[in-house]
Order: structure tokens, then sequence, then C-alpha cells
């Protein structure tokens, strides 16, 4: 059982990433999910959630209008799509799944 993310990397300011969120060894789609980032020398912060359903979604001030969290269950996966991003967006992003689960992150750094 495990939730893997994917899809950080290297982005200039003002650019876009999605990052994917994959579980397996069970049904992602039963359970709400949510996004976490950790920069060096920072608290963790939460950024986003998603319900099962795909509603009631949950936005950090920070973020909000510009990343957006949704949710295939087809593919038992939960995206994040982040635009505009900037300096301070730089950061270990992780998933929790409501049931307790959490990945090992992906690094986003924005830098020119």
């Amino acid at each position: 059982v495990q939730l893997v993310e994917s899809g950080g990397g290297l982005v200039q300011p003002g650019g876009s990433l999605r990052l994917s969120c994959v579980a397996s060894g069970f049904t992602l789609s039963n359970y709400g999910v949510s996004w976490y980032r950790q920069a060096p020398g920072k608290e963790r912060e939460k950024i986003a959630s998603i319900t099962r359903a795909g509603g009631a979604n949950y936005y950090a001030s920070f973020v909000k209008g510009r990343f957006t969290v949704s949710r295939d269950n087809d593919q038992n996966t939960v995206f994040l799509q982040m635009n505009s991003l900037k300096p301070e967006d730089t950061a270990r992003y992780y998933c929790n799944s409501w049931n307790g689960y959490r990945g090992q992150g992906t690094q986003v750094t924005v830098s020119s």
C-alpha cells in the first residue's frame, strides 16, 4: 500500500506544473486527499484538499486562485495543478490520503 507523488521539477517563476498522487494497494476514490508542502527550515503547511466525491475543496489563502486540486477516480489519482508559480512555492510536496497514507513527496523548485 502506498502513495506516490510525481510531476515536480525546476520551473521558472510564472510557470506551471501538475503534480500527481497515485495510490496502489487501495482504492483512493474512497478517501479524501490533502496536499501539503514543506520547505527547508519551515513547518509543513497544508495547501489543498479534495473530498472523495471531488467537492468541498480547501485551498490555503496563499495558493487560492493559482492551484487547483482535482481527481480522476478511474486512474486512482489526485492531481494538483499549479500555475503562476513563485519562488516561495519552492518546497517538497506531499499527498496524504485521509485513511492515513502519505507519499515520499516530489520536489518543486521555482527559480530563474
